[in-house]
Order: C-alpha cells, then structure tokens, then sequence
C-alpha cells in the first residue's frame, strides 16, 4: 500500500512558477512510474507527466511539454513537478498517482491505470 500526499499549490500570476511535491509512503515507491494529473472545474481529468521507477525517462502532455518538468528523488520517496511559465488554462487541482507494476519502463498516460492516488493540490494561476 503507498500513500501520496500533493503539495506546493497556490494563487500566482501568468508567467510565474511553482514546484508541486508529492510524497509518498512505503517502501516500495522506488520501484513504481510515478505520473501527475490534474482536472479543472467542469472538466475531465487529464495526463499531465509520469517518470519512471529509475528517473531515467519522462513522458509530458503537448500542453505542458517545454514548461514543466517532473523529477524524483527516490531516496526522499518524493516526486516532484516544477512548473514553468504558467498560464491561466493550467489552473487546476493536480494529483500525483503511483503504477503499482514495478520495475517498468513503459509509461502510462491513463488515470485508470494507476493504483494510487493523493488527494491533490490546487494550482490557480491568474491572468
């Protein structure tokens, strides 16, 4: 079992930059692909990024591709999301999720596909 819990949202302006953190319980969180989502008011969930077990390969959405970067630090059992020239249409609530098959390299971009997930945190960003 891996509990996950988001932090690092807030209110900031067009242009500006938040890192999200996502840490997580257990021992085995070294093992799992790691991905954020986010949904905003009205709309479905949607892929944002995921990292593999190993930090070795990432995979972003078009729409954040260039802006965002996820990260993680295994020996912290956090996972991180630093966000980089936000823009309004990224406001959202965002929710890291853990893959429970360990050891894998593939990527996934479906919500359910994923085992676990944190309760989230809210990213508004004003124009």
């Amino acid at each position: 079992q891996v509990q996950l819990v988001e932090s690092g949202g807030g209110l900031v302006q067009a242009g500006d930059s938040l890192r999200l953190s996502c840490a997580a319980s257990g021992r085995t969180f070294s093992s799992y692909a790691m991905g954020w989502f986010r949904q905003a008011p009205g709309k479905e969930r949607e892929f944002v990024a995921a990292i593999g077990w190993s930090g070795g390969n990432t995979l972003y959405s078009d729409s954040v591709k260039g802006r965002f970067t996820i990260s993680r630090d295994n020996a912290k059992n956090t996972v991180y999301l630093q966000m980089n020239s936000l823009k309004p249409e990224d406001t959202a609530v965002y929710y890291c999720a853990a893959d429970a098959r360990t050891y894998r390299n593939d990527l996934l971009v479906g919500g359910k596909e994923y085992n676990y997930w944190g309760q989230g945190t809210q990213v508004t960003v004003s124009s």
